[in-house]
């Protein structure tokens, strides 16, 4: 009789833990797709938010920002004042405030992007250059 237990414990753990795999790779599809709009909104190549390290360099362009702010990414602590930066760029490359810049999409980017990327904002060129 313990042996059954044992197997029943072992199916109800497994099944606990696909859950939330699933879960997160529905969200993460949905992100992916949310940033593919977005960057397809600026006039970029939607695949280039798959390809790491390149997709900043994309989101970087749409703020109009140059190129070599990338290696900014690498050092810590400077990396938070560029992302913030860059945020608040895009959110007014799109029309939007830098309040939106700063809780919608660096805060809040989960939420920020898809609202960018499904909703009526229209990209209005780099608001950096």
């Amino acid at each position: 009789m313990t042996q059954f237990r044992a197997v029943d414990q072992y199916q109800t753990d497994a099944s606990v833990g696909v859950v939330p795999i699933i879960i997160s790779l529905a969200i993460a599809v949905f992100l992916i797709a949310s940033m593919w709009k977005v960057y397809s909104k600026a006039g970029r190549p939607g695949w280039a938010v798959i390809v790491p390290i390149y997709n900043i360099y994309v989101m970087l362009k749409i703020a109009g920002r140059p190129g070599w702010w990338l290696i900014l990414y690498i050092i810590p602590l400077v990396n938070f004042v560029i992302s913030l930066v860059v945020a608040v760029d895009v959110a007014k490359s799109f029309g939007k405030g830098a309040g939106f810049g700063v809780v919608g999409l660096w805060l809040f980017s989960f939420i920020g992007y898809p609202v960018l990327a499904f909703g009526d904002a229209r990209y209005r060129g780099p608001a950096a250059a």
